[in-house]
């Protein structure tokens, strides 16, 4: 067996101030992973040691290490966008939101409409996120 490598974590922010921003985003499960990840080399503890640690390959573990290093704290705020764009745009959306308003309805006529009014062909599954969105069910 080798030595272990020691890498050397650029501490952007006193620990202090990485235990008060896990403590804060303790909803935001992902970045605070990776706060914790963070945390575990500020311990002096070897990237392969912390990615085991909060469950994730080494490879991502590095990754993360070198958003840390470079961007620090915003490097590892999560960018994805959260999948495919919407058919509707935010004003058929708002329209739609005015038309649910006039009476109940079921997710079958929902879907219906979207695709007389709109031209969009929607699974009855997406039609109850969209209404969930709106606030309705």
């Amino acid at each position: 067996m080798g030595r272990k490598r020691i890498y050397e974590v650029a501490k952007h922010i006193p620990a202090e101030e990485l235990d008060k921003r896990i403590k804060r985003l303790e909803k935001d499960a992902r970045v605070l992973k990776r706060l914790y990840f963070i945390r575990y080399l500020y311990r002096g503890m070897s990237v392969e040691e912390a990615a085991e640690l909060v469950r994730v390959t080494k490879a991502t573990g590095y990754v993360w290490l070198k958003r840390w290093n470079s961007r620090g704290y915003e490097g590892l705020i999560l960018e994805f966008g959260g999948g495919r764009p919407s058919k509707l745009t935010e004003e058929q959306k708002e329209k739609l939101k005015e038309m649910l308003k006039e009476k109940e309805w079921t997710t079958k006529e929902v879907q219906e409409v979207i695709e007389a009014e709109f031209g969009v062909s929607y699974s009855s599954w997406q039609v109850r996120r969209i209404l969930k969105s709106f606030g309705l069910r």
